[in-house]
């Protein structure tokens, strides 16, 4: 495929912009696209047409041809598809496709044409790339504005600051020198005369030692809460925060960036630690109480089915009460047969545990009992395979590509597993660079999450009685892989392999104990690829 010229012209074949790819001469491309016109047959719906030397690839924009001219050896098929991007970033630069618009963003398309088609030969781009590439945006450069900005209204509350300062002491001389303060000739200690003037110092030097004033404002005369750090936004969000989100906004500064707040003390803020529980139930631990956790590593295909999937549990016994020892754990059916896959271990001192047989643990010698107040691991399990019944939550990602080149997303989740509940679900979306979503409509609540640019959708709770939800929105952008991996969180309520305790009993007269049970388990890494 070699491209000599990409042109749009009049119905006339008179010239309106034009890029040679190739060693053309203008004389020789007016000649062409004079004799344009003239070749193209009448009653027909063909795109093409061919000449002794070249070929024409033309397609219709209002009152304009766009035209390709190539040579006879050129693929049809290729020039078509680039024909058509061409047509489309006209579309996109250009509000109207008529000769005043196009001449007004002239250099912008000719610009754009350069990054289609190098030397003649089509480049490996599309809509979006190509305006990624106009744009020219820099991440560094905005960053770099807004320091600037940060110190310049910095610079600005400090003069603010030393001007209420010395203001507050030409009014306090003057006070004392009104009430017979001063000494003969009326110069207060201060100095400046009797009018208490004093003069404004031309360095911002750091100031000496305060005179002992009486100050009716003295939260003015402390050090700013932003000095070291820059202009302080707001008390909920991080600088960083800002600054992250204020790359791919529409406005890059907004007013409150311009013109400070009246800096205020600063108070250190507590370490919050974050809870794995999440909001899982508290449970109140009795003399038996048992622990059961479960970590969770899946990854499902965007086409559906199962890549890959990983379980790791445990089941923990801590009994305070010493008469309460020589007990057994007896669990509740298994919700399906489980293969070989599924693998367990106990505890040394633990009988053989069979899932698909008698699910009981209890001491191999019947005769000694559970360590007291010490938590003991009686059971641990492990899952590698691609078995989709122990999926707990599945997720559908459907990117829909659109001619005007957005994409509209519908994502949706289902809770497969109805023996477990899930809080705190989070769904990630990763969007396309510089691109920000319209949301539809959606379960739950979204919010776009600024250091890694997705878009955060939050469900609270998710159970058999409200086991799906969707989302869906669109945002500019028609490549489907930018939204993948999309990553998922949550912690459950129970487990996937049925672990439950349904009775504990004493070993020597099996007399039923009373016992607390808290079952749980976490993603590790919950992905859709």
């Amino acid at each position: 495929m070699v491209v000599l010229a990409a042109s749009i012209c009049t119905k006339g074949g008179k010239a309106v912009i034009s890029r040679q790819f190739r060693d053309v001469t203008r004389t020789r491309i007016d000649a062409l696209l004079a004799s344009f016109p003239k070749l193209i047959p009448t009653n027909t719906q063909h795109t093409s047409v061919e000449t002794a030397e070249v070929r024409y690839v033309y397609q219709l924009l209002e009152d304009l041809y766009i035209v390709l001219i190539t040579n006879k050896a050129s693929n049809i098929l290729q020039d078509i598809e680039t024909l058509h991007l061409f047509a489309r970033v006209v579309s996109d630069m250009c509000r109207s496709a008529d000769q005043r618009e196009i001449a007004k963003n002239s250099f912008e398309l000719l610009g754009a044409f350069d990054e289609i088609v190098s030397l003649g030969y089509r480049e490996q781009v599309n809509l979006m790339q190509v305006r990624s590439i106009l744009e020219m945006e820099s991440h560094e450069e905005k960053i770099q504005e807004i320091i600037a900005r940060n110190k310049e209204a910095e610079a600005k509350e400090e003069l603010k600051r030393r001007a209420k300062q010395l203001e507050m002491q030409r009014r306090e001389q003057q006070r004392r020198a009104a009430s017979g303060g001063s000494g003969p000739g009326g110069s207060s200690y201060l100095g400046g005369g009797i009018s208490g003037y004093s003069p404004v110092p031309q360095r911002f030097d750091a100031p000496s030692s305060p005179a002992r004033i009486a100050s009716p404002a003295p939260s003015s005369l402390r050090t700013p809460a932003f000095k070291g750090s820059g202009m302080k936004l707001g008390s909920k969000k991080t600088k960083q925060a800002e600054l992250l989100d204020a790359l791919g906004g529409s406005a890059l500064l907004s007013e409150d960036m311009s013109v400070p707040n009246t800096p205020a003390a600063s108070t250190p803020e507590p370490t919050v630690t974050k809870d794995v529980r999440s909001s899982l139930p508290t449970v109140i631990p009795e003399s038996v109480h048992i622990v059961t956790k479960e970590n969770i590593t899946l990854s499902l295909s965007r086409e559906g089915g199962l890549e890959s999937l990983e379980l790791k549990g445990d089941m923990n016994l801590h009994v305070s009460d010493p008469s309460l020892s020589r007990i057994k754990v007896s669990l509740l059916p298994a919700p399906s047969a489980f293969g070989p896959e599924l693998q367990f271990k106990q505890h040394p001192n633990v009988g053989k545990f069979a899932s698909n047989k008698e699910r009981i643990i209890a001491l191999k010698d019947p005769s000694r009992g559970f360590p007291v107040n010490q938590s003991l691991a009686v059971l641990k399990w492990r899952y590698t395979g691609k078995d989709e019944s122990y999926v707990p939550l599945s997720i559908n990602c459907w990117p829909t590509p659109s001619n005007d080149g957005s994409c509209d997303v519908n994502i949706e989740y289902e809770l497969e597993n109805e023996n477990v509940s899930l809080y705190d679900l989070v769904i990630s979306i990763p969007l396309p660079t510089s691109s920000y979503p319209t949301v539809a409509s959606h379960s739950g609540e979204w919010q776009l999450n600024a250091s890694s640019h997705c878009l955060d959708w939050s469900v609270p709770l998710v159970n058999a009685e409200d086991r799906s939800g969707s989302l869906e929105f669109s945002i500019r952008g028609d490549d489907v892989n930018a939204f993948f991996p999309v990553q998922v969180s949550f912690a459950g309520l129970g487990n996937t392999v049925g672990m439950r305790v349904a009775t504990v009993s004493r070993v020597d007269n099996g007399e039923n104990v009373v016992f607390s049970e808290d079952a749980s388990f976490v993603t590790d890494n919950y992905i859709v690829v």
